[in-house]
């Protein structure tokens, strides 16, 4: 999951040498956190956040398929 996450926030930044994505095993399951560049924050959220919901419903698909929990944090 951590490795889709940094494709599509490479693919979206205009400086995807600042993406760092991490991802931790908590209890309630998968938190993969996505950290970039101040000025890439509103590329990656989207408008209204359309782009961050739209990751965020894909990862939960993928690890419901895994049969998971995860969720994406935007730092």
């Amino acid at each position: 999951m951590k490795e889709l996450v940094e494709y599509i926030a490479k693919n979206l930044a205009d400086n995807p040498d600042a993406v760092v994505v991490t991802e931790e095993n908590t209890e309630e399951g998968i938190i993969v956190k996505l950290q970039v560049a101040e000025e890439d924050k509103g590329r990656i959220i989207g408008k209204q956040g359309r782009i961050a919901q739209a990751m965020r419903t894909i990862i939960r698909v993928k690890a419901a398929k895994a049969g998971l929990r995860a969720n994406v944090e935007i730092l």
